[in-house]
């Protein structure tokens, strides 16, 4: 048997320590690489903006996306730059800037705080390039930022920007935001964002007639315009189905078309109301065709200027109540102008209409020129309060709030006049007086104190409705002329002193014009309801609804 070499004992040390520097290697380079951050912990939103100059395209596509990885919605304005081509590189400090054209010099602005550098002299900056690829990893980031920002009002900003301009690439983006979407109204935009972008990207059959089935329930404009070039489609199944919904779109706009303009009619038949209502009553009792009426409008809305100046410069807090202390004080200044319009002149021509027309329209130009003296020939500013600024839709819809409540406005002093006449002891002598003056007067009643307050009460309800004016048209000397004719219109067309032929002719003519505006425009409209007024008192001279009585009667 052969026997085993001897073994060398210098040889043994010398490998343990090769050994052993080979391990403590290993483990240093191990607790480096554990300890050591990674590049997008490590980096701040400041830096992965400096860093997009660097490197080549797809070295920016990692920074756009570890930009859209931190979630910071500065990086959005950032990366919409950089989209368009207006991204540079300072060569004087290596800022990152955006650069605008501004009267012709090259303005740069810092990409972050926005701040100004001043002009770019030629050749003082470097642009950061851009291809196709980069262009859509940046459009991906947009939407990844936007699509999932905690503001529900830029969610359905981006939603709404997808269906505008619909991008295959962003498909699968809009679908995920879609499954973490849980606002009903950003989850519908980013339905019908889904639906456009199927359409765009050539889908399966069965996902493009499924898309079209969710634009045909949107029903607007906009799913028109993305669903007609499908009539042209060469697959005979998406034709047929982009003609169906359609055509059922089309008949919904129809319906919401006429739903409008019955809201503006409804909308125009409350100003006239208001406008005519006073001028009803007055008309009513005592016979009287004034002419001034339009100015006590006038008084009404100039008076709501006053308050609100006053709030304006001295109770600034106080704006938002601002109507609700001019109502009543439009009421009270409007009523005495009325009732020292009665006891000053009117009262003097009872039983010769003629007279009091020309009368009362000789005071109509001295309230005009008092009022051009007082506050001027231009125009005033009446602004809205909070709560009637804005609009809301109801399906296709729009209906704002400043016309929703002067409509409720209206309703409200109709009520209210209402109770006054039937309810009250004033209301019943003016309902003495308008059916026998001089029964009434035989029974005791003031018929001049009537009077007096029967011309004050319909001077009041003209203020305001200058109030309501003063929301929706311009505060002028002329405001009043826009409205005496067509409150005579409503007062002849209900029946002389009837208030409920006063709500029913105000809201028929009010959505009678406006169904003929589209047809003949606005001037021939008017002139057509007119000529129908006139058409109409030939065969029905006491209105839609009479008063009885026995003065009427004889």
């Amino acid at each position: 048997m052969r026997a085993a070499p001897p073994r060398n004992p210098t040889c043994a040390p010398e490998r343990d320590m090769t050994i052993l520097r080979l391990c403590l290697a290993v483990l240093l380079t191990c607790l480096a690489t554990l300890t050591a951050p990674g590049p997008a912990a490590a980096q701040s939103f400041e830096d992965l903006v400096a860093d997009l100059p660097e490197g080549k395209f797809a070295e920016r596509s990692a920074v756009v996306a570890r930009l859209a990885a931190l979630g910071d919605p500065r990086a959005v304005p950032v990366l919409e730059v950089l989209r368009d081509g207006n991204l540079h590189v300072l060569k004087s400090n290596g800022a990152v800037v955006a650069i605008r054209e501004i009267a012709g010099d090259d303005v740069a602005y810092d990409a972050i705080t926005g701040a100004e550098y001043g002009i770019v002299p030629r050749r003082g900056a470097t642009k950061i390039r851009v291809n196709n690829g980069l262009r859509r990893d940046i459009r991906a980031a947009i939407g990844t930022l936007t699509l999932r920002a905690p503001d529900p009002a830029l969610r359905l900003a981006a939603a709404e920007a997808a269906f505008s301009a619909p991008d295959p690439d962003q498909l699968d983006l809009l679908r995920a935001a879609r499954e973490a979407e849980n606002t009903g109204t950003v989850a519908e935009a980013l339905d019908y964002a889904i639906a456009a972008t199927l359409i765009a990207a050539d889908a399966p059959e069965a996902e493009q007639v499924a898309a079209i089935e969710v634009l045909r329930e949107m029903g607007n404009q906009d799913a028109l315009s993305i669903l007609t070039p499908l009539l042209q489609a060469t697959n005979p199944v998406l034709a047929q189905a982009a003609a169906d919904a359609l055509a059922a779109i089309e008949a919904n706009q129809r319906f919401w078309n006429m739903a409008q303009n019955v809201w503006f009619g409804l909308s125009l038949g409350s100003v006239l109301l208001l406008a005519a209502i006073g001028l009803a009553i007055t008309f009513g009792v005592m016979g009287v065709i004034n002419m001034a009426h339009g100015e006590l409008v006038m008084i009404g809305a100039y008076t709501t200027f006053f308050v609100q100046e006053i709030i304006r410069t001295s109770f600034p807090h106080l704006f938002d109540w601002s109507l609700l202390i001019a109502a009543p004080l439009a009421f009270a200044v409007a009523g005495a102008v009325g009732v020292a319009i009665e006891r000053g002149c009117v009262r003097f021509l009872y039983g010769r209409p003629l007279e009091t027309l020309l009368a009362t329209w000789g005071i109509s130009l001295i309230l005009q020129q008092t009022v051009r003296s007082i506050f001027g020939p231009n125009n005033r500013e009446v602004g809205n309060p909070s709560w009637m600024s804005g609009a809301f839709e109801v399906g296709q819809m729009t209906i704002t709030y400043n016309r929703l409540w002067i409509l409720l406005f209206a309703l409200a002093v109709f009520a209210v006049l209402l109770f006054v006449l039937k309810k009250t002891a004033i209301g019943l002598q003016m309902r003495a007086v308008t059916q026998n003056r001089a029964m009434a007067a035989n029974m005791g009643i003031r018929t001049g104190w009537v009077d007096a307050m029967t011309f004050g009460l319909g001077a009041g309800i003209a203020g305001l409705a200058g109030v309501a004016l003063s929301q929706i048209d311009n505060v002028s000397p002329n405001l009043g002329q826009s409205y005496i004719v067509d409150s005579f219109m409503v007062v002849v067309f209900g029946g002389a002193g009837n208030i409920w032929g006063t709500l029913a002719a105000a809201f028929s003519l009010g959505i009678a014009n406006k169904f003929l505006e589209p047809y003949a425009g606005a001037v021939l409209a008017k002139i057509l309801v007119l000529v129908f007024i006139i058409l109409f008192i030939q065969k029905r001279p006491r209105g839609l609804f009479a008063v009885k009585g026995r003065a009427v009667e004889n």
